[in-house]
C-alpha cells in the first residue's frame, strides 16, 4: 500500500486575475464528502479563488455536471469530489472507471479538473484520505485544478483577429 504524498507543487495565488471554481460533489457518503469538501474549499480560498458547489446523486453523474458547468457556466476550474467503496458486485469497477474516464475526456478537451473521487476498499480508508488534517484528498484535487488554471494561463496566446485591418475596411474613418 502506498504512503501519503511527500512532495507537492508550491501553492499559487490568483490576486491579479481571479479564478472561479465549480466543485461538484456526490454526498453518497455524507461525512466523507463533507470532509473532502472542507479540504477543497480551504485550498481554493488559500489560492485567492472563489467557488460554487453543486451536489449530484453519485460519482457517475459528476462528469456530466462538470460538462454542464463548462458549457453553461463561467468557471475556470472544476473539482470532482465523492467516494466509491468496493462492494460485492462489479458495479464498483464500472463506477470508478466510467467516472474517471469521463473526467479524463473533459480534461483532454482543455478543462482544468481536479479528481477527488476516492476509490477505496473500506470506509476507514476513505475517512483517512478525506481528512483535511490528514491526507486531504479534497484539498489535493482543488490544488491540481488550480495548478492547471495557472498552466493554461501561462500557455494562453493573445487574441488574434480575423486578419482584417480596421482601416482597410473603412471602419477607422
Amino acid at each position: 500500500m502506498a504512503g501519503s504524498q511527500t512532495q507537492a507543487l508550491e501553492r499559487g495565488r490568483f490576486d491579479d486575475k481571479p479564478a472561479k471554481v465549480l466543485i461538484v460533489v456526490s454526498p453518497y457518503y455524507r461525512d466523507i464528502s463533507a470532509a473532502l469538501l472542507q479540504g477543497a474549499r480551504t485550498e481554493i480560498e488559500a489560492w485567492g479563488a472563489t467557488h460554487e458547489t453543486v451536489e449530484v446523486p453519485g460519482a457517475l453523474e459528476i462528469p456530466a455536471a462538470v460538462a454542464m458547468g463548462a458549457r453553461l457556466g463561467d468557471f475556470h476550474a472544476f473539482v470532482a469530489l465523492g467516494c466509491v467503496i468496493r462492494g460485492e458486485t462489479p458495479h464498483f469497477e464500472i463506477v470508478i472507471n466510467e467516472s474517471a474516464h469521463g473526467l479524463t475526456l473533459l480534461g483532454l478537451q482543455g478543462h482544468c479538473i481536479g479528481n477527488g473521487i476516492l476509490t477505496v476498499e473500506t470506509e476507514e480508508q476513505a475517512v483517512v484520505r478525506a481528512d483535511p488534517t490528514g491526507e486531504d484528498k479534497g484539498g489535493g484535487a482543488a490544488a491540481a485544478a488550480l495548478h492547471l488554471v495557472q498552466l493554461s494561463r501561462r500557455f494562453a496566446r493573445p487574441e488574434k483577429g480575423l486578419g482584417f485591418l480596421r482601416e482597410r475596411l473603412g471602419a477607422g474613418e
